[in-house]
Formats: structure tokens, sequence, C-alpha cells
């Protein structure tokens, strides 16, 4: 029987998808903005339960960590899981990554434009910001899910 955490941790995930499942690439612009947020901070709040979920599976029934340093504190280093969100939080590539990435976006208002004339057009490239495509969001959301499941299965063997 999948923990309480486990199940609101897929509950969070499962209603980002279902946002994204929303999301029409041609539609409208501020639709499409509000569903993208919004399957981001469904994304951020399952991976914040995510850190609870584990703190529960270790039977620290009233902690709250908010943070992985938090986490690795309360768990210290006989246990598996920091270890492994530290790995995933140090590759750019994976889904804690991607999700610091989308946090630092959606939290800070946009860089301000400087205007262009022509004594001051300069070519550079601009930063685009994280990846927040559906397929990136998608596949995000799917290997966070992949990780809850395999954390949930290995607890529940014991």
């Amino acid at each position: 029987m999948a923990s309480p955490w486990h199940s609101l941790v897929s509950q969070k995930i499962f209603l980002a998808r279902t946002l994204l499942g929303q999301v029409d690439e041609n539609g409208n612009v501020p639709v499409r903005e509000a569903l993208v947020q919004g399957s981001v901070e469904l994304a951020l709040r399952a991976r914040k339960l995510v850190l609870v979920m584990v703190a529960r599976m270790y039977q620290h029934k009233q902690e709250r960590p908010d943070s992985l340093e938090a986490l690795a504190e309360l768990l210290g280093d006989d246990v598996p899981e920091p270890a492994e969100l530290r790995q995933l939080a140090s590759e750019s590539d994976s889904w804690w990554s991607h999700l610091d990435q989308l946090e630092q976006h959606q939290g800070n208002p946009p860089a301000a434009k400087k205007t262009v004339s022509d004594e001051n057009v300069i070519a550079v490239s601009a930063d685009p910001g994280p990846a927040r495509s559906k397929q990136a969001l998608e596949q995000t959301l799917n290997a966070m899910k992949h990780f809850t499941d395999t954390l949930e299965e290995r607890h529940s063997e014991w």
C-alpha cells in the first residue's frame, strides 16, 4: 500500500500533468502561460513534498524539511536518499536541477530589456531561461514520478 505522502506527491504530479495536457502551443498566450506556470508550481510543491516523504520513511513524523540540506541534516549520512538527491541536484540535466532553474526563473521578475538603437546594437545571445516547453516539463514530471515510485517501492519492501 502506498504511503499517504507518496500519494500526495503523486497527486501533485498528476495535477501538473493534467494542466500540461491542456497546453495548446498555438493557443491563447495568457492561458498557455497560466497552465505552464501552474504546472511548474505544482511540480515545485511536489518536490518539497518529496523531502517530507523521505523524512516520513525514516520515521521523522513531525519534521517537514524544506530543503535538501535540511533533509540531509535530519537524516545524516547513513541513509541513501539525501546522497541520491544531492547527486540529482549536481547534474545539470536532472529533474531536480530543471526544477531549480524553473523556480529561479518563475520566482523573479523578467529581466529588463534594453532599447535597441543604431548606436547600441551588439550581437549577443540572450539567456532564454530554462526549458518550459510542454515536452521538457513532461519529461521532468515523468522523471520525478519514476524517482518517487522507486523510493516508495524500496521502502514498502521493509
